[in-house]
């Protein structure tokens, strides 16, 4: 199976002379000024649901948000080229061409900034390319249970072993299954996912809301590639007995942006517009079991300085949809065993996305797992679930296992929306920093493991202690920013002395300052600029009240 392998950021240059078959350009345009749309009426091009999120959040609307200029497109298409997918975010269009004097056109519209291209498939010659996930292989027999696999009211089957191994069992328990909640799987494809038993409850029940094509537009997603069915069934999966996946109540869209036959530069930017699209439909998580190094042309290919969180597109694009507050969660990769170029591929790179790992059943780095650092030094990947030999569904109403970090990603992303859902009032940077701080390595975290397995049902109590106190308090501080690389400014809100008190998330004190005058808010900022990287507690108390407050201090 041929998906996920990354793109250059060094686009190719557009040769205007060259003769060009039916190939894949981007437009890349100037600005979004006279836009029809505003800032103020976000109704005219976001759900709301995609309203409500970013309102829970408090997240402000910027220009990013605003879409393609319809000018410029409608002037792009004037030329003939054959419109494809707008991409707001990076603020352009891909486009067909067949003809190579409608470049030159193109290029001479006064809002276009360049045309790069994306596809060629005029050569007739495709190279050999690594593949992304080479090392990844989906079992035709079924395992051998290790474990019971009943517990409670859900009769798990193989499902049983990944769930347990990041104590996700008494959240479902608890009865949060997903319910509510919306998650886009991005993929290759997801052939008999429309027909599957495991997912007959998902389709009885409305909860697969919707499908689109970002490779062939119209087409139909359920072709070509079965990966995107065993990736939805890890999460989605509802058959007792045989597999329950890690949110099988929750609600699903299945969007394709993955071409399976080659690998070509174009796929970050179907990448990006399937991510757009996600976010205007308000979904909560984003899982995508994809990733971008090495293409069929070797000038696109990644470096590892691209690595750096903010240069590949389809990275760009993921760190975009973190800031609207979705949880993106994606494949670490299955380079880890390469003797050149062991590292995660973008989109996994992203300061905002959160990055999966694969270990065995016994807790053990499966070998194939893509490492860490990124080139700008922070660790990857984030956390780890099982990814070897993980139960997963199959075509053909088959049950089987699989092994890849593929399959690793959506288990921790189904159970990242129970968790989210259990406590709805936190934002999705401070669930995916829980989870983190859960992990059984996050006192030490490398760039092998991440910050290791996660612990689903301490995640939970990390988040309930928080919002107990939140409900005590009064407000005798506000701190700007908060998540915060640095702290700029800290406001104290009282005229008495308070103690302050900074606990780490095992409950332990950090910090303390005791008698702090409210004249001395920078003597606070300094002691929070020097915390390490983390999710804490910060208590302060006065003789007549108390506030606590969660912080979250960020590598970068």
């Amino acid at each position: 199976m041929k998906i996920f392998n990354i793109l250059i950021v060094c686009f190719i240059t557009i040769q205007l002379s060259a003769q060009i078959a039916p190939d894949i350009f981007y437009v890349q345009f100037t600005d979004k000024a006279n836009s029809p749309y505003s800032l103020n009426n976000p109704e005219a091009f976001l759900s709301q649901r995609a309203i409500e999120r970013r309102q829970k959040q408090q997240i402000q609307y910027e220009e990013n948000d605003l879409p393609v200029n319809p000018a410029y497109l409608q002037g792009v298409a004037q030329t003939g080229a054959t419109l494809l997918f707008p991409t707001k975010w990076l603020n352009g269009v891909t486009v067909n061409l067949t003809d190579p004097s409608i470049l030159n056109q193109i290029n001479s519209l006064p809002y276009v900034v360049s045309v790069r291209q994306l596809s060629n498939h005029s050569q007739g010659k495709i190279y050999k390319v690594k593949d992304y996930f080479a090392n990844e292989y989906i079992q035709r027999e079924l395992p051998q249970l290790k474990l019971n696999p009943r517990s409670g009211s859900y009769d798990y089957g193989n499902g049983y072993i990944q769930i347990n191994q990041i104590n996700g069992i008494p959240l479902h328990e608890a009865g949060f299954r997903g319910q509510g909640m919306v998650i886009a799987v991005i993929d290759a494809g997801f052939v008999d996912a429309d027909t599957h038993i495991a997912f007959d409850s998902l389709r009885n029940e409305g909860r697969l809301l919707g499908v689109k094509d970002f490779v062939h537009p119209g087409g139909n997603v359920y072709t070509e590639s079965s990966h995107g069915t065993s990736v939805l069934s890890t999460m989605a999966a509802n058959v007792s007995g045989q597999l329950i996946g890690t949110a099988p109540k929750a609600s699903y869209y299945l969007l394709r942006s993955e071409y399976v036959y080659y690998e070509q530069l174009v796929e970050e930017f179907n990448w990006a517009s399937a991510a757009e699209y996600a976010d205007s439909l308000g979904v909560d998580v984003i899982n995508s079991s994809l990733g971008y190094i090495d293409f069929d042309y070797p000038q696109w290919t990644h470096s590892y300085e691209d690595m750096d969180g903010q240069t590949c597109p389809a990275t760009k694009a993921a760190n975009v949809a973190a800031s609207k507050g979705i949880l993106v969660v994606n494949s670490a990769g299955n380079s880890g065993s390469s003797n050149t170029f062991p590292y995660m591929g973008a989109p996994a790179d992203g300061e905002g996305v959160f990055s999966i790992g694969a270990v065995t059943s016994s807790g053990t780095r499966a070998s194939f797992s893509s490492i860490g650092p990124t080139s700008d030094g922070r660790i990857k990947p984030d956390v780890m679930a099982m990814g070897q030999q993980t139960a997963l569904a199959n075509g053909n109403n088959n049950f089987t296992y699989g092994s890849g970090t593929s399959f690793s990603s959506p288990v921790i992303a189904g159970m990242s929306a129970c968790l989210w859902q259990s406590r709805p009032t936190f934002t999705s940077f401070e669930i995916r920093e829980a989870i983190r701080m859960s992990a059984d390595k996050a006192a030490n975290p490398d760039n092998f493991y991440g910050y290791g397995i996660p612990d689903y049902t301490f995640a939970g109590s990390l988040l309930a202690s928080i919002d107990i106190g939140q409900q005590q308090e009064k407000l005798l501080v506000r701190i700007t920013p908060n998540p915060f690389v640095q702290v700029d400014k800290v406001e104290l809100l009282t005229f008495e002395k308070i103690n302050v008190s900074i606990l780490d998330v095992k409950g332990s004190k950090v910090r303390s300052l005791s008698g702090l005058l409210p004249s001395h808010p920078d003597l606070l900022r300094q002691t929070l600029n020097n915390l390490k990287a983390g999710f804490y507690v910060l208590e302060l108390r006065t003789e007549s009240a108390k506030q606590v407050l969660k912080i979250v201090k960020t590598l970068q």
